[in-house]
């Protein structure tokens, strides 16, 4: 896909968009409400919309290391790998933007930012599965590096190195 891939800051009349992508994959990440979303954002070092063509086609939310950021899978990195990483939060698209390369135009730019840390690191389902996360971040060349869970949900842990 050639089309251009914008992102900007998250803004207040995002948030209804936001919650709603969130909502609608919640399966996949973790529920999402406004006062969250505004958390998310004080740590965050991306909140931004995915602009493609002047539209919203997603979200993304990036965390970097040394924040108080109170998710356990963060705080999990935070103990491996000290303050040597960026966080993958969330990443959304809306479904007509799916399978388009916008992912891989996204992925460029936060690892971009993550390069200063030394990796970019997020976890993808398990158990159950997400086959096709978990086979474009291997591509991506993320490796896993862990495992949590419990209660019927178990999440990789995947890293991938940025300091070559």
């Amino acid at each position: 896909m050639t089309t251009s891939v914008l992102l900007r800051d998250i803004a207040d009349h995002d948030v209804p968009l936001v919650l709603d992508l969130n909502e609608r994959n919640v399966e996949l990440l973790a529920p999402l409400d406004a006062a969250r979303l505004d958390q998310l954002s004080t740590w965050a070092h991306r909140a931004q919309v995915i602009e493609v063509a002047g539209e919203p086609a997603g979200f993304v939310i990036t965390i970097p290391a040394g924040t108080d950021y109170d998710s356990p899978n963060y705080h999990w990195f935070s103990a491996l790998y000290g303050s040597s990483f960026h966080y993958l939060d969330r990443i959304v698209f809306e479904d007509r933007f799916r399978r388009l390369g916008l992912g891989s135009a996204v992925y460029d730019m936060i690892e971009t930012d993550a390069r200063t840390a030394g990796r970019l690191v997020l976890e993808v389902n398990a158990e159950p599965p997400n086959p096709a996360s978990l086979a474009f971040h291997a591509a991506r060349g993320f490796a896993e590096v862990g495992r949590l869970g419990g209660s019927g949900k178990t999440v990789a842990m995947l890293a991938k190195d940025l300091t070559s």
